[in-house]
């Protein structure tokens, strides 16, 4: 190209901040964003294209000289024809997943054309703003105090972190210690207490503070993976030193809640402790003033992890970390350069995550929050919870279909048959339910004894009752097929 044509697109660029195939390629992604998701409906639950196919299809060698933007977009949607799997589908009952509500993921396209760094308040008052009232939001509809410490990371597993990680700084500050400054080695030893029937997520980012995986007192737990009373009272006689306990709202495959109301004083009578609660759906519940109750003593806690993809539908990934006191979360998340604004009393999005650098990731939930309000939260996680009693009565009321769980929120776990057939059985229910493509529920495995289940999480903005009406329909024709 010759300088002067050079010159002319230059000036063509600073002129209007976008190529014209750059115009175009947003243009295109907007229309299949819509042309997708009004597809849901009518597509098939699962991806029609193997992973091999799908991976060949993408995993090519880079060009020499790169293709024009539209066309790259244009290549991707393509692509991913067939290969992608309808989550957002309120026929998806898979895992613990939000259905990444549409004005949320209107927000976050918006997030990604402003292209901020939220790193620093004073360089993004709006996205701040918006992310300060995020965290206003849901301590008020959660029923904490609005003077709490909150952060928005990725998802729970860095909530729980996070949370731990202040944690960590709190107890080993009361001993002495500066673990910031000086790390573990040599330091007191902190003393950990996690429910037998405990998510993967907390263990994970017990592993990420170098408390370790395994370094722990696993407390027994109940058939509903419930921390037991009186287990947790023994695993408290003789503890010397400082003692985080890590509970539970909201079990994978029950839902179940731990008792905080009969924990978390036997917890306080120890000279220095911290009470955690990964809540990273079952906390939502807290929203409900009806339902509160099941999480009884939820309040006593000292930090809390919740999913904002989760059952507020927000696209991935967002969560949230909630401290009772936020002068341990900044002290053990801030991390300032010498360029960096200095650290004031203002709230800051860097002082309570782990990111420096990080899109605007509350936003969408900002817009997800308004277009709902607090009743339209409440209504949405009522609705789930009814229809997960929904299911359980009909597919209980099959004969050879087992509900294993108290049904308190929003998981069904299923159990096909009985006695030594139950294992194969349960496996190839599930199995022809997801090879037909209609509905798309998940395994899991009992906490009690490791038997196979079929766990529907019944999550999605969207799900109402045909929905779950559907998936009983194929669980129960799955069942007698092979009855």
């Amino acid at each position: 190209m010759r300088d002067g044509a050079k010159h002319s697109e230059a000036e063509a660029i600073i002129g209007s901040g976008l190529r014209p195939e750059e115009r175009e390629a947003i243009n295109i992604a907007a229309e299949a964003s819509i042309a997708y998701r009004e597809g849901i409906p009518s597509a098939p639950a699962r991806p029609t294209v193997s992973l091999d196919e799908a991976v060949a299809r993408v995993r090519t060698g880079l060009s020499e000289h790169g293709q024009p933007a539209d066309d790259v977009i244009r290549q991707m949607v393509t692509d991913t024809d067939g290969a992608l799997h309808q989550m957002a589908a309120p026929t998806f009952f898979g895992y613990v997943l939000g259905s990444s509500h549409p004005v949320g993921v209107a927000a976050d396209m918006l997030v990604s054309a402003w292209g901020q760094n939220v790193g620093s308040s004073f360089e993004t008052p709006a996205m701040t703003g918006m992310e300060r009232a995020v965290c206003d939001w849901v301590l008020d509809l959660l029923g904490l105090p609005d003077d709490f410490g909150a952060g928005i990371g990725t998802g729970a597993t860095l909530a729980n972190t996070t949370g731990m990680a202040a944690a960590r700084h709190a107890l080993l500050e009361r001993e002495g210690w500066d673990v910031e400054a000086n790390g573990l080695f040599g330091a007191p030893e902190v003393n950990v207490l996690i429910g037998d029937g405990a998510h993967s997520a907390p263990f994970a980012g017990l592993r990420y503070i170098g408390f370790g995986a395994n370094r722990v007192t696993r407390v027994a737990a109940d058939e509903q993976g419930c921390i037991r009373p009186e287990a947790f009272e023994a695993a408290l006689v003789g503890i010397e030193g400082p003692v985080l306990a890590v509970l539970q709202a909201g079990q994978i495959n029950s839902g179940g809640f731990d008792p905080f109301h009969e924990i978390i004083p036997m917890l306080r009578e120890k000279p220095n402790t911290w009470a955690h609660v990964d809540g990273a759906f079952g906390l939502w519940q807290a929203a409900v003033p009806g339902m509160r109750d099941r999480l009884a003593g939820y309040d006593l806690a000292d930090s809390w992890a919740v999913d904002l993809h989760k059952w507020l539908n927000a696209p991935f990934d967002a969560g949230m970390v909630i401290c009772r006191d936020r002068t341990p979360l900044v002290a053990s998340m801030s991390a300032r350069g010498a360029y960096l604004p200095e650290l004031t009393d203002h709230w800051e999005p860097t002082d309570s995550t782990f990111e420096l650098s990080r899109r605007a990731r509350g936003v969408p939930s900002y817009a997800i929050l308004r277009m709902l309000g607090k009743s339209g939260v409440r209504e949405m996680i009522a609705r789930h919870c009814d229809l997960a009693c929904r299911l359980a009565d009909q597919l209980s009321a099959e004969p050879g279909l087992q509900i294993m769980n108290k049904v308190v929120g929003s998981q069904v776990a299923i159990r096909c048959g009985s006695g030594a057939d139950a294992e194969g059985y349960t496996n190839d229910v599930l199995s022809r339910v997801q090879a037909r493509e209609r509905v798309y529920p998940t395994h899991g495995v009992w906490h009690a004894d490791g038997r196979a289940i079929i766990r529907a999480s019944i999550i999605g903005y969207s799900m109402y009752e045909p929905d779950v009406d559907l998936l009983a329909e194929e669980i129960i024709s799955a069942w007698r097929e092979i009855r």
